[in-house]
Formats: C-alpha cells, structure tokens, sequence
C-alpha cells in the first residue's frame, strides 16, 4: 500500500511539491508564533516570577522614568518576609517595541552572580567585577551586536568593554547586558547618582507576597518617590501589555495557518482522487474493499501533511534555534527559543490535520459507484 501511495504522489510530483512546500511554510509560521506564545510564557511565569517582586517608582512605565532612592534598600529590607533586596539601574535603547532592544542592567556583580542563573561561555566574572566599565552580555546579544570578550561596545550615552559572554537557562536573561550598578549610575548624560530604576526584592520561603508587596508599599508612602510593588511575573506582563495583546491576538494566525495546511491538503487529494476515479472503480472491481480505499487516501494525505509539516517546524526550529531572536519594550524582553514542546506540537498537528484533510476524499474513494465511474471514465 505504501508504495502504491509513494508512487501516486510521484505521477503528480509537481503538484505534491508545490502542496508540501504551502504546508512547509503555514507549519513554519504556526510554529514562530508558538515561540513566541512560548516566550511570554516562561517571562511571567518562570520560577522568580511569583516568588520576587519589583518595586518601581508609581504610574511609571518606560525605566528612564523611574528614578527611585538607592537607600530605599535598606527599608525594604527591614520589612518581614525579604530576605534580600537588590537595587537595579535599568537602561535601554528604546521603550518602544523593538527586535532589536538592548537592555543595560545595572547591580553588585556579586548579586548578579548570586540570583541569576548565568554561566560565563567566555570571560570570567573576576574581571567583570574588578573593572569599572566592563560588561557580561547575553548571548543572543552577543550573536545579534557581533561581541565577543575584550571588544568596546557602545551605543547611545553607554560603553562598555566585555568582560565576558554569558548563556542563562532562562532565555530572556540572554537579551541583557550587566554592568556594575555604580557604572549606570555615574555615567555621563544619565545624572542618576543615588538613584535606580527599581527593587528586586527576594522572598523568604514562608512569606506572603501579595502581603509583603503592600506593606513596601505603604512603608515608603512616607518617602520621597511613591512607588508600586507586584509580583515579577504580573510587573513583566503589565510591562509588555501592549505586545501581550498582540500576541494574544497572534494565536489566530497559528489557527489561520492550522486551516490554511487543512485546506491546501485537502484541495489537492480531492483532486487526486477525481483524476483517479476509473482508477478506484478498478480497484474495487478487483476486490479492493472500500476500507483499504479509503486508507490509501488517508495514508495520501497524510504522508503530504506530515512531510511538509515536519518540514516547516524543523526549519523554525533551526531558525529559532540559531537565530536568537527576541522582542522587547520597556527594558523586559521576549525571547524566541525552539523547544520539545513545540517540535512536539507541530509533528501532532501535521499528522491530525493530514488524517482530516484526506477523511473527505477517502469517502468519496470509497464509495465510488462503479458502473457509473468507468462509463464515465
């Protein structure tokens, strides 16, 4: 049977590849928009997210315009339930969304070391912590900007030198760039002396967070910066409210490609199946049962499907995979990563669909009056 299959969709081979290939792409566009469904995911709700909260400044949005007292720290961390605080100077390139962000993150280097899950591919960190202006970029930056350790990187009012490359299994992480608190403070043009964008701060096991963030909250009511505390997790997603929209909307477009492939597969196996109906009407006078028929049109489609489908994910998967490629807004990041799941996901729906596409036609195949088919015919 399978070779009868294999050598149907050989007689007809232009119109097989041109099937295969529409179904390549839809599947590689469904996949790109699942990465990215993906990536939103993992930032608001990775391990951190609902155990770390931020503190930043009330009713501000973009980092450059959240400017809260460095010494903020050591009130928060008198509250209970912190178990650590972390001051963070945020600097980016555009607030707007943007492929292309670059985000600066400024703290103590041993913080950095301690709280995130990064592991130097070159460098060391002992240089990054004993030189002022130096650097350890993500990754994906790396790859993006062309940086390797010992290059001077700048852009806007910042320039660094790299100190190190980094990769994080925490795939946002590989869209930053750290650098030492005091540098982002003091550098010329960004008059942020004393001053940071937010608070990190770190939880105890038992602690409440919801409970915790009001009471940083109403404990700084008094100072000089209001400021609005949540969950790391809810902070991101308010941060990129604007693209989660869209995303949210985008998941149409991995539908729309789902019935584009069901509605392509199952165009050309009717088509197959009309130009062969004397061919099935002489199957059956042959004792061909009508469900071995209808198989053989399901196995049609289905191999159609699957090839083109496997095709497409495996081709979003490498462009994922080595790409490193990432959107952002407001100094928080979206990173596009391949991933099990989602290979997973675009074999199932390439085989699902293939079945569905053919189940028409196959009854059609099968039930082929035969006297009729060969006058006809």
């Amino acid at each position: 049977m399978f070779r009868y299959v294999l050598k149907t969709l050989w007689r007809h081979r232009t119109r097989t590849l041109l099937t295969v290939t529409g179904a390549a792409v839809a599947m590689f566009v469904f996949c790109f928009v699942g990465s990215v469904q993906e990536g939103l995911h993992r930032l608001t709700t990775g391990s951190d997210a609902d155990r770390n909260l931020i503190v930043f400044q009330e009713n501000r949005f973009c980092p450059t315009s959240s400017r809260l007292p460095e010494d903020y720290e050591r009130v928060i961390a008198e509250i209970p339930g912190v178990r650590d605080v972390m001051p963070i100077q945020v600097w980016t390139n555009n607030c707007r969304a943007s492929l292309d962000i670059v985000v600066f993150n400024g703290a103590d280097p041993k913080q950095i070391q301690q709280t995130r899950p990064l592991k130097l591919t070159s460098g060391d960190w002992q240089q990054f912590q004993s030189t002022r202006d130096a650097a350890i970029v993500g990754r994906n930056v790396a790859q993006r900007r062309g940086l390797k350790v010992g290059d001077q990187f700048t852009i806007g009012e910042i320039s660094v030198r790299v100190a190190g490359v980094f990769e994080s299994n925490v795939p946002s992480e590989e869209n930053l760039i750290y650098t030492s608190l005091q540098f982002l403070q003091y550098t010329r043009g960004l008059d942020a002396a004393g001053l940071v964008t937010q608070h990190e701060v770190m939880l105890t096991d038992t602690a409440d967070p919801d409970r915790v963030a009001s009471a940083i909250d109403q404990k700084l009511r008094a100072g000089a910066v209001a400021t609005k505390t949540r969950r790391k997790g809810a902070f991101q997603a308010s941060t990129l409210s604007d693209l989660v929209d869209l995303i949210g909307f985008a998941h149409w477009l991995g539908y729309a490609c789902v019935a584009l492939v069901l509605s392509l597969v199952a165009t050309t196996t009717v088509m197959s199946v009309q130009d062969r109906i004397k061919e099935y009407a002489v199957l059956q006078t042959v004792g061909v049962r009508p469900l071995r028929a209808m198989r053989l049109v399901l196995a049609e489609s289905t191999i159609l499907c699957v090839v083109g489908g496997v095709a497409g994910t495996a081709l979003a998967l490498t462009a994922l995979g080595f790409g490193g490629f990432a959107i952002g807004a407001e100094g928080a990041t979206i990173a596009f990563r391949p991933s099990l799941g989602l290979a997973a996901t675009g074999t199932v729906v390439s085989v699902v669909v293939g079945v569905l596409a053919g189940f028409i036609p196959a009854i059609q195949a099968a039930t082929v009056p035969i006297v009729s088919a060969l006058r006809q015919a």
